[in-house]
């Protein structure tokens, strides 16, 4: 049975710690698609987290790790950013909610996966419509660059959740099956 999303202990907070760590020190790898924007393999960490502990340790795993990458590499948190890698975690989270979705136990059926991708791909879109418009009204970045950076990034992100993100996730199921072809005659 999975454990409460608001639960927290210490195997939460070491699960969060490594997750935001791990974020954190892989977001800078890279290929640049556009004004201040990379396609990030590190974004298949959230999907993984997100699927594997719930939403709400996928958020925080996201947000704090986007907050030490900004940090490590600018100086400067971008809130916006930090917090839309905080909302796409969390909407991939999602997934651990269903019922009969438990990777950690081998079980998942077909609908788990096209709910994993339909949550993955508009918790992407609206994160970074949000960190878009943060960007714009409290930043007073033009809006020009970020129509640009916003499209790249979710076109991008798709792609590694879709490429990377889902398949890890598949993959990590199939290997904790309980399968055997053994059977009991009575």
């Amino acid at each position: 049975m999975k454990k409460s999303i608001f639960q927290l202990n210490t195997r939460t907070v070491v699960t969060i710690g490594i997750g935001a760590a791990l974020y954190g020190a892989t977001s800078f790898i890279g290929i640049p698609v556009g004004p201040d924007t990379s396609l990030r393999p590190a974004i298949a960490l959230l999907a993984i987290f997100g699927a594997l502990f719930g939403p709400v340790v996928a958020f925080i795993a996201g947000l704090i790790g986007h907050v030490l990458n900004d940090l490590l590499t600018s100086g400067t948190v971008w809130w916006g950013w930090a917090l839309g890698s905080g909302i796409t975690a969390a909407f991939m989270g999602l997934i651990y909610l269903s019922k009969g979705f438990d990777p950690q136990n081998g079980s998942y059926k077909g609908k788990h996966i096209g709910l994993f991708i339909v949550y993955g791909i508009v918790g992407i879109i609206l994160s970074l419509l949000f960190s878009g418009w943060f960007d714009i009204a409290f930043m007073g970045e033009p809006s020009d660059k970020l129509v640009v950076q916003v499209t790249a990034a979710s076109i991008s992100n798709m792609i590694v959740f879709l490429v990377l993100g889902v398949p890890a996730v598949i993959g990590f199921a199939k290997r904790n099956a309980k399968v055997s072809n053994l059977s009991v005659n009575e």
